[in-house]
């Protein structure tokens, strides 16, 4: 179940016509939501699709009743459930003999935290849907606090001084459900992404698709930042680009830097550039530590694939 990336596969004449995300949108410039929204936009073209959003800044981009900025059919959920309700979309879709593709769209508080139980069912029942993750790593909605994928040394309105432990591994865990496919997806990588998603899109069975999502606001960074924040995230190795099939296989797409310096140069330059990491002195040695125990983990998976 491997994919080839494609020459020209962004912004091709095959694109949807109606586009997910459409202009006057409530979301704030330089969301990397907003960006996510436009790649799927892109890799879903002509496909028809139902979407499951819960309570998140998603929810909320449609603007006021009875107007959506939203190009598809979204049925909004409740924080915990956008997994269980994808699931009714896609029962519903499979009884009637429909073709449309269901896809839960949820930030990290729904994803690691709140919603983790029905995503863990619908996962654990490989439910037909297509589950993608925009993490922004805070309730960015609610007031900016910690989440469990908030990184270690960020400052959130629930953290003044700093988080203290280390980003849930929440593609580890999805992995771990052994389900057709899981992937991390990189906004500053716009041919990988697409591609990615529509793989995705094709495959049957329960898909979960991670995303690095910069938030000017909570992230305190300038929104014309966000692509090159991912890809200081990616270059440092902080945020590991790479495929498992069947919790089985696993495929690393996007390297980091080669260089132990340039590693280091990549990650102060990402947490330089960030507010939430300046209040208080982030420990890059014990970051680079962190890093280097998850490559290697990630190595053997790969080596034993």
């Amino acid at each position: 179940m491997d994919h080839k990336l494609l020459d020209g596969m962004v912004g091709t004449e095959q694109d949807r016509r109606e586009p997910l995300l459409r202009p006057g949108n409530s979301n704030c410039g330089g969301c990397g939501m907003s960006l996510s929204l436009n790649m799927l936009s892109r890799a879903v073209r002509e496909l028809p699709i139902q979407m499951a959003i819960p309570a998140c800044c998603g929810i909320v981009t449609p603007g006021q009743y009875p107007f959506s900025a939203f190009g598809a059919p979204v049925v909004a959920s409740t924080f915990a459930a956008s997994a269980a309700v994808a699931t009714g979309l896609s029962r519903v879709a499979e009884w009637n003999g429909e073709s449309t593709r269901v896809i839960a769209f949820a930030g990290d508080g729904g994803t690691y935290d709140i919603g983790l139980a029905t995503l863990s069912a619908a996962a654990e029942r490989n439910e037909d849907l297509l589950y993608i993750c925009y993490d922004n790593e805070i309730y960015g909605n609610t007031g900016g606090q910690r989440s469990s994928a908030t990184p270690l040394g960020a400052t959130t309105t629930t953290t003044p001084s700093g988080k203290l432990r280390l980003k849930k591994d929440i593609m580890g865990i999805m992995a771990a459900h052994r389900i057709p496919y899981a992937a991390s997806l990189s906004v500053g990588h716009a041919e990988d992404m697409v591609a990615k998603i529509r793989f995705a899109l094709e495959l049957t069975g329960f898909r979960f698709l991670h995303i690095l999502s910069p938030c000017p606001v909570g992230w305190k960074s300038e929104a014309a930042e966000g692509v090159e924040l991912v890809r200081l995230a990616i270059r440092s190795g902080l945020f590991p680009v790479y495929e498992v099939f069947d919790g089985e296989r696993t495929l690393i797409r996007i390297e980091p830097e080669p260089s132990r310096e340039g590693r280091r140069e990549a990650l102060e330059a990402y947490f330089g550039k960030q507010g939430r990491f300046r209040k208080n002195e982030v420990n890059v040695d014990e970051v680079e530590r962190a890093i280097e125990d998850q490559w290697a983990r990630l190595r053997r998976q790969v080596a034993a694939s």
